[in-house]
């Protein structure tokens, strides 16, 4: 099986080349990425917990799904395509904001991304597929504000980083 590839890029998010995943991880390289947030009616967002045997952050709780653009392939498809893998279904996504972030990790890996925030609404329960997710639930984002304060250990570190600067965009975009 063929590693996947991700996009390197500069600060500019301009694509300067393609590596196999583990080795920019391993290099800390700079990289495009997504995160998909999906609402439901409620305005609460739906997490996901990750598989117990990924290779990093096993059983932690984070954003819908995130992973990484393919070569040719729009943030909005990738997005798309990577919901319909990791939770069984497919809806609108809008793009948001993007921004810079690096987070290491135990095992020596680094996620070093240039991360673009999609953003759709969903009603129903999510088709899990068991080899991403282990769990899944709705949860408001005030409550995940709070809960991640009182338990960071339970989250993903990107998501973290993540959810702060996410969060400062919707209490901008709601005033």
């Amino acid at each position: 099986m063929i590693e996947e590839q991700v996009i390197l890029v500069n600060e500019n998010d301009e694509q300067i080349g393609l590596m196999p995943k583990m080795e920019a991880h391993e290099k800390a390289l700079l990289h495009r990425a997504f995160s998909v947030f999906v609402f439901n009616d409620k305005n609460e967002l739906m997490l996901q917990q990750r598989a117990a045997h990924k290779y990093h952050s096993p059983k932690l709780w984070t954003n819908t799904c995130c992973s990484h653009q393919r070569a040719g392939e729009s943030n909005v498809e990738a997005g798309k395509r990577r919901l319909q893998e990791e939770m069984g279904f497919v809806t609108e996504l809008e793009e948001s904001i993007s921004f810079i972030y690096k987070a290491p990790f135990d095992n020596g890996l680094t996620e070093h991304e240039y991360d673009h925030i999609l953003i759709g609404k969903y009603q129903k329960a999510p088709n899990i597929n068991p080899e991403e997710v282990l769990d899944w639930k709705w949860m408001s984002v005030e409550a995940v504000k709070s809960d991640m304060s009182l338990k960071p250990e339970i989250y993903t570190e990107w998501f973290k980083i993540i959810f702060e600067k996410f969060y400062e965009h919707i209490n901008i975009t709601e005033k």
